[in-house]
C-alpha cells in the first residue's frame, strides 16, 4: 500500500468532522497584528486520538489502536513510522523520553536518552576546537550511543498489548512500499542538502543530486530490513548482529568512537515519573536526565504563588512569566544532569517552599539581572513529539530526537537511518554556549556512559478527578520547556481552546543570554516599550518551540491539534 500525506489527512479530517462538537470556550485575546486568528478548529474524535508532526504516522497510530492496540502500542508504532516518514527528527539513531499514564492509575517515565560512548572524554571537543570546530555537531564524533530502539521496545514489552511485529508492521510497509512525498518533506530535504550530501544519505534522499519532488514515491528498502530485524529480534535486532555491525563499520570509516561494546551495553532507564500540582491539576512529567519536568514544575510553582495570573499578553503577565523562567533556567543550567552521575536536588527545586522563596525575589516593577555565568557551578530545536490517548483512557506523551535536523548528517549505509548529534547537548565546553545558546556547567560535562541533559518535556495533565486533561510536548531545544508550559497555562489559567492555546504568541527566557525573546507581533508595541522601561533586554524572534497536544473535550471525546507554526497531523476515531 502506498500512502500519501495529503490523501490520508483528508480521510482523517473527513471522518472526524462528522462528529465534532462545538468549541467550548471563547476566542483568545491575541494581539491585533498576530499572525494567527483565534477560534481555529481542532480535530475531534469520540474515542481515541493521536497527534504528531506527521499525518501518516498519526494514521499509523490510529490503525494500531483500531486493531486492538493500546496507547503504548500506538506510541511505539508512531515512533517507528516517524523513522520512515519524518527522518529529519523521527529516528532509529537517536533517543528520547516517554511518559505513560495507564487508565488504572499506574504511571511511568522511560529514559532512552543517548549516552556518551565509552571512549568519550570531558574535553574531547575543546581539544578539537581549532582543527574541527563543529565536531560536536557534524560528523561521526557528534553521535551519542542511540537509545530510541531500546526505549520503544522496552516500553512495548512492559505495557504493550499487541505483538511487537504487529506494531512495527506499518513502518515496514511504509519503508518497503513507499509513501508519496509532500511539499514539506521535499522542502526539508532540499534545505538540508549540504549536510545530507556529505554522507551516505545522499544516495537515498538526493539520488543524482536531486531532492525528491512532491508527488514522487520514496522507498527505503535498507530501512525496511533494519525494521524487520527489530520486529523479529527486539532490541537485539539493532544493538547486536547485522545492524550493529553496520553502525560500527560506519563509525570506524569516519573516525567515530561508538563501538560494539557501546551498543551491547546500552539500556534504557525506568525513572519514577516526576509529579507535581498546579492550581487544582496534577502534572505527570519527565525527571532527569531530562530537565523539562523539573524546570516546568519550578516555573509553575512560582506562578502559583500569585492567586490569579495577570491578563494574557499584558506587561505584568509577561514580566512575571519571564522572571519565573529566569529563575528556573538558572537552576536548570547549573544544577541538572544525568542522575546516575550527578546528585540532582529534584525535591527541593520542585517544592512549594522553594518557589515561595524565589517568588519573594521578584520585583513586580523591575527586571532582574541574571549576571555572569559561573562555569564552576555544580549542577534540542529539531526534535519531534507525539501524544496518544486510547479508548480506555491510557495516555502516552513521547518526545524523541536526533538533535539538529538530520542529526550529525552521518547515515548508516545498508541500514537506512541517520545518526544523532546529541553530544552537543553536553556542556562540551562548560561555561560556553551550545547549539541552542544554552550555557551550562559541570553537572552536564561529558563523561563515558553519561546521558546528556535534555529539554524534552513530555507531559500528561490530570484534572482534580484524576482524568487525563492534556497530553503534550514539543520540539525546539530549551524552547520546548517554555512553549509546553505556556500551552498548559493558556488552557488552565487563560481558558483557551486547545487550538488557540497552541496558536497563541509565546515568549522565552533561558537565563543566559539574559534576553527576553518574543515572537514577531506577539506582544503589543506598548507592552514591549514597558518591558524595556522595566529593564528587560527584549528581542524579536527565536521565542518558540513547536507543540503537539491532545485535550479532553468538555462533552466527552478528545481534541487533537498540532502547532500551526509547523506541519503535522491529528487523527482519531
Amino acid at each position: 500500500m502506498i500512502l500519501g500525506r495529503l490523501t490520508i489527512l483528508a480521510i482523517a479530517v473527513g471522518a472526524l468532522a462528522t462528529c465534532r462538537p462545538p468549541l467550548a470556550r471563547d476566542n483568545a485575546p491575541f494581539p491585533p497584528a498576530w499572525r494567527f486568528s483565534p477560534g481555529r478548529g481542532a480535530a475531534y474524535a469520540a474515542n481515541a486520538m493521536v497527534s504528531s508532526n506527521d499525518s501518516i504516522a498519526s494514521l499509523v497510530g490510529v490503525e494500531v489502536l483500531r486493531r486492538g492496540g493500546n496507547a503504548v502500542d500506538a506510541a511505539v508504532a508512531v515512533g517507528f513510522a516517524l523513522a520512515v516518514t519524518y527522518p529529519e527528527a523521527g529516528n532509529l539513531g537517536g533517543g528520547g523520553y516517554m511518559v505513560i499514564r495507564m487508565a488504572d492509575g499506574r504511571t511511568a517515565a522511560l529514559d532512552y536518552r543517548e549516552r556518551a560512548p565509552l571512549a568519550a572524554t570531558r574535553d574531547m571537543y575543546a581539544r578539537l576546537i581549532d582543527s574541527l570546530p563543529r565536531a560536536s555537531l557534524v560528523g561521526h564524533l557528534a553521535s551519542g550511543v542511540p537509545g530510541a530502539v531500546a526505549g520503544m521496545v522496552e516500553a512495548h514489552s512492559k505495557y504493550g498489548a499487541l505483538p511487537l511485529a504487529d506494531v512495527i508492521a506499518p513502518a515496514i510497509r511504509l519503508a518497503d512500499s513507499g509513501f508519496v512525498v509532500d511539499s514539506a518533506f521535499a522542502r526539508s530535504i532540499e534545505n538540508a542538502r549540504e549536510l545530507i550530501a556529505g554522507y551516505a544519505g545522499g544516495s537515498v534522499f538526493l539520488p543524482n543530486g536531486v531532492a525528491p519532488v512532491r508527488g514522487s514515491r520514496l522507498v527505503q528498502p535498507d530501512l525496511a530490513n533494519t525494521l524487520r530485524r527489530i520486529a523479529a529480534q527486539g532490541a537485539a535486532g539493532f544493538y547486536e548482529g547485522e545492524t550493529a555491525r553496520l553502525i560500527v563499520e560506519e563509525m570506524r570509516r569516519g573516525g567515530g568512537i561508538i563501538t560494539e561494546e557501546d551498543l551491547r551495553q546500552y539500556r534504557p532507564a525506568w525513572r519514577g515519573a516526576l509529579e507535581g500540582t498546579y492550581r487544582s491539576y496534577r502534572l505527570i512529567t519527565m525527571p532527569p536526565s531530562s530537565s523539562g519536568g523539573v524546570t516546568m514544575l519550578e516555573t509553575l510553582n512560582i506562578l502559583e504563588t500569585v492567586p490569579a495570573l495577570p491578563p494574557f499578553g499584558s506587561t505584568k503577565y509577561t514580566h512575571l512569566l519571564t522572571e519565573a523562567f529566569r529563575r528556573a533556567f538558572i537552576d536548570r543550567n547549573t544544577k541538572l544532569g544525568d542522575p546516575d552521575f550527578v546528585d540532582v536536588p529534584v525535591r527541593r527545586l520542585t517544592s512549594d517552599a522553594y518557589a515561595r522563596e524565589l517568588a519573594t525575589t521578584i520585583d513586580s516593577t523591575r527586571a532582574s539581572q541574571t549576571g555572569a555565568f559561573d562555569s564552576t557551578a555544580r549542577e534540542a530545536t529539531h526534535t519531534t513529539h507525539y501524544s496518544v490517548v486510547d479508548a480506555a483512557g491510557n495516555a502516552v506523551a513521547t518526545t524523541t530526537t536526533i538533535n539538529e535536523l538530520y542529526g550529525s548528517g552521518v547515515f548508516i549505509p545498508g541500514a537506512g537511518f541517520f545518526m544523532n548529534n546529541e553530544m552537543d547537548d553536553f556542556a562540551t565546553r562548560p561555561g560556553e554556549p551550545n547549539l541552542f545558546g544554552l550555557v551550562q556547567g559541570e553537572s552536564n560535562a561529558i563523561a563515558p556512559g553519561k546521558r546528556m541533559l535534555s529539554a524534552m518535556s513530555p507531559t500528561i495533565v490530570l484534572d482534580s478527578a484524576g482524568r487525563v486533561t492534556l497530553v503534550l510536548g514539543g520540539r525546539g531545544g530549551p524552547r520546548i520547556i517554555s512553549s509546553t508550559l505556556q500551552v498548559i497555562v493558556n488552557v488552565l489559567d487563560h481558558g483557551m481552546t486547545l487550538a488557540d492555546a497552541l496558536a497563541a504568541p509565546r515568549i522565552h527566557h533561558q537565563a543566559w543570554p539574559d534576553t527576553l525573546r518574543y515572537e514577531t507581533n506577539g506582544l503589543a508595541p506598548a507592552v514591549v516599550d514597558s518591558l524595556r522601561a522595566m529593564g528587560h533586554a527584549v528581542a524579536e524572534g527565536r521565542a518558540t518551540g513547536l507543540v503537539k497536544a491532545i485535550m479532553r473535550a468538555p462533552a466527552g471525546g478528545w481534541y487533537g491539534a498540532y502547532d500551526p507554526r509547523t506541519t503535522g497531523g491529528a487523527a482519531g476515531y
